[in-house]
């Protein structure tokens, strides 16, 4: 009976150990995961602060959170699945879906540019028709989910892809983990952006000099960091979504202008011959954006055409 009870033992050790290194193996996987998602998630931290500019103090951090669990939502519900679905049923469609949720990100960053050029600011006069403070937030929060829907397919996907190789049920615990780390450290640095102005004014207050002077700055500092952060978003939106389309290119067979923009990346910053590694990721990440305003331009001047053209087409019909 006392060997009965130490084979037991044994097993359930054996059981613990191998339990341990299946935790390690996702541990491992998670991190490379959203190492890999970095870009897009820098991406989504530089965004998201703009839905809350405007409005009232008291409702920032509720809008936010409200936002955090609809792009929970969007993952672990909708694009968790879906993404287990094609990599066990269609793994080929992965790396086209990926390159719409890219051209998508180039029009977003495009149309960004176009409007601080054109002076044409629709999404502000649609935004300025809204009757009530609660209409105003509901499109706010909307608008935000919508967005984050479009970065979140792009991070579940991107982290997808370093997973194969893995079995499904790792990956799927992966996927989840990488999916509510990213939410937690992304809505909670947006959360803390978007108070930073509230924190000076209370260390302002304070007796302490070295206090006072640290809450003047952040309260002087906070609007333009939020307006980096909007120069920051539209950049990465440009830089992240080029990106995608060159990697998606490359892994459909189409390697020409992937190679020339990674082999001018890299002979560029052996040119320069110091910080060689910096420059070249600084130089593709520059190769990517202008990859993305290429696409980015197509799309925006294919749909104001369709728009100018729609009423013309209207008024011809009998």
């Amino acid at each position: 009976m006392s060997s009965g009870l130490i084979a037991l033992l044994d097993d359930v050790a054996t059981l613990t150990k191998l339990a341990a290194a299946s935790l390690d193996d996702i541990g491992a996987a998670t991190a490379k995961a959203g190492a890999k998602a970095a870009g897009v998630v820098i991406d989504d931290t530089a965004v998201t602060p703009n839905y809350v500019v405007g409005l009232a103090p008291e409702r920032e951090l509720p809008i936010i959170l409200k936002i955090a669990i609809g792009s929970l939502r969007n993952k672990l519900l909708i694009l968790l699945p879906t993404a287990m679905l094609l990599a066990a049923f269609a793994p080929w469609a992965i790396t086209p879906l990926l390159m719409i949720g890219g051209a998508y990100l180039a029009y977003e960053g495009t149309e960004k540019i176009w409007e601080k050029l054109s002076g044409d600011h629709h999404e502000e006069a649609e935004l300025a028709e809204c009757d009530t403070p609660e209409e105003l937030e509901k499109r706010q929060v909307a608008g935000a989910i919508r967005t984050d829907f479009i970065l979140s397919a792009e991070i579940m996907a991107i982290a997808l892809g370093t997973l194969e190789g893995n079995g499904l049920v790792m990956q799927g615990f992966a996927l989840a983990v990488v999916a509510i780390a990213i939410t937690v450290g992304v809505y909670g640095a947006v959360g803390l952006i978007v108070k930073l102005d509230d924190i000076g004014l209370h260390l302002a207050r304070r007796a302490s000099r070295l206090a006072q002077s640290v809450g003047r700055g952040l309260v002087r500092g906070v609007p333009k960091l939020l307006a980096a952060l909007s120069v920051i978003g539209t950049a990465a939106m440009l830089w992240v979504g080029g990106q995608i389309l060159l990697h998606g290119l490359d892994e459909l067979g189409a390697t020409t202008i992937p190679r020339l923009v990674h082999d001018g990346a890299r002979h560029a910053a052996q040119a320069i011959g110091v910080a060689v590694g910096a420059f070249e990721w600084l130089f593709n990440a520059i190769g990517g954006a202008i990859a993305g305003l290429l696409v980015g331009g197509l799309i925006v001047a294919a749909l104001h055409l369709a728009k100018r053209n729609k009423p013309v087409a209207a008024k011809a019909m009998p």
